[in-house]
């Protein structure tokens, strides 16, 4: 405990993942990990703004080679990791997302000190919703379900781990084609459409949180 009148201690957060957790397109305070910080904070949970290991287009094998290459992380209270649109787009396997994703999980709740209630994972949003979509030649209907299996296997491992999963496939298929929930690209989420991730992730968050220590 701090002592009598301090303040206490910020709360470390590390977020990982691709262009959904850097925010491709939106200013760094519209980024989904920076807004639900700042929700936090506003709730009287004082964590800090997230340290972000996460670049527009890396797969499940990119982002665990960054985490690597970013030598020794240490210890956070708090680490969010969403990835694997890309693998996705890139037309490789759920069976390798579940092998590849299954490491990366590990190395989250290692990173979070062995915490797995210190863990958030988001899913992924349905990329063909967007206008890029609606453009791209994919068949949508492949697309939604290749994500769907993607989920599905993140969710399962989350439950097998007593981790923290929250769907963010719903607000981005219901909205993910207006112009105020797209950056001008088409595709990336804008910092509204992140705020719509955010209130889901939020009461969630909350509850892992709470206790402060």
């Amino acid at each position: 405990m701090p002592p009598a009148g301090a303040a206490p201690r910020s709360l470390s957060f590390l977020a990982l993942g691709d262009s959904y957790t850097i925010g491709e397109g939106v200013d760094a305070d519209g980024r989904w990990p920076v807004q639900l910080a700042a929700r936090l904070r506003a709730d009287g949970i004082a964590l800090a703004d997230p340290r972000i290991i996460a670049t527009t287009g890396w797969t499940t094998d990119e982002l665990s080679a960054a985490m690597d290459q970013a030598g020794p992380l240490g210890r956070f209270d708090f680490v969010s990791l969403l990835i694997g649109v890309n693998n996705q787009y890139r037309g490789r396997s759920a069976g390798e997302y579940r092998d590849e994703f299954t490491a990366l999980l590990a190395r989250a709740i290692e990173l979070a000190g062995g915490r797995n209630d210190r863990v958030l994972v988001l899913g992924i949003p349905d990329w063909g919703a967007t206008r890029f979509g609606a453009a791209s030649g994919r068949d949508l209907a492949q697309v939604s379900r290749e994500l769907d299996d993607y989920n599905a296997v993140a969710r399962e491992l989350c439950e097998a781990r007593d981790v923290a999963f929250v769907d963010v496939s719903r607000p981005s298929r219901a909205r993910g084609d207006e112009d105020a929930m797209l950056v001008d690209d088409g595709l990336h989420p804008s910092a509204a459409m992140y705020r719509l991730w955010v209130e889901l992730a939020l009461p969630v968050a909350r509850r892992l949180l709470g206790d402060g220590r």
